[in-house]
């Protein structure tokens, strides 16, 4: 089993002052995690710098807001699942699921990490066999072409053939913390949500 924290689109200092206290007192309580991912757009070197004191191994990728010499995408194996990570940048419309897919096949990934979009989302790509995860924006920004505007993030625990999902958002307000849990299990190289 594999604890990952999944976070991005932070925007700290431009678009944000700080991380919200309950999310951070979340990521804060965990350290340090077995992985973490940043989706991208840091914009910050403070911020940077932060993320990489979090857990055993990290996984950033440079987002479109980014200055930061930072890899456009990244690709990591626990056990059989390949996982790669790209801000989604380029993509049109944000989110587009056949973008996003052709990411992912391009990067051999059975699971890919993605921002951008500065909402959250766990859904298909074009097939069942690809999973794309966008974790939303840490500090809840808005995000040029939108956003959900409210904070959030995941944990996930990987397990050998399925995915405990923990998705955290705040309200508008940062007053009121939800959190709901989604299961998805992997059988005959499909994901099923």
């Amino acid at each position: 089993m594999a604890v990952i924290l999944v976070i991005g689109d932070t925007h700290i200092p431009d678009r944000a002052d700080k991380i919200p206290d309950k999310l951070l007192n979340i990521i804060e309580y965990g350290r340090p995690w077995d992985i973490v991912v940043f989706t991208g757009d840091f914009v910050g070197e403070n911020i940077y710098r932060w993320f990489l004191g979090l857990g055993k191994k990290s996984y950033p990728v440079r987002g479109n807001m980014d200055y930061l010499p930072l890899p456009k995408t990244q690709i990591f194996k626990i056990n059989d699942i390949t996982i790669g990570v790209h801000h989604g940048d380029g993509v049109y419309p944000r989110g587009d699921i056949r973008g996003l897919t052709r990411i992912a096949n391009r990067l051999g990934a059975d699971m890919l990490f993605t921002g951008h979009t500065h909402s959250p989302f766990i859904k298909h790509g074009i097939t069942k066999n690809i999973l794309l995860i966008n974790p939303g924006s840490l500090t809840g920004v808005w995000g040029g072409g939108g956003g959900s505007m409210k904070p959030s993030m995941m944990i996930i625990e990987l397990f050998d053939n399925s995915l405990r999902i923990e998705h955290y958002e705040l309200s508008i307000d940062h007053t009121k913390l939800s959190m709901r849990q989604i299961i998805v299990k992997k059988k005959n190289g499909e994901w099923i949500l």
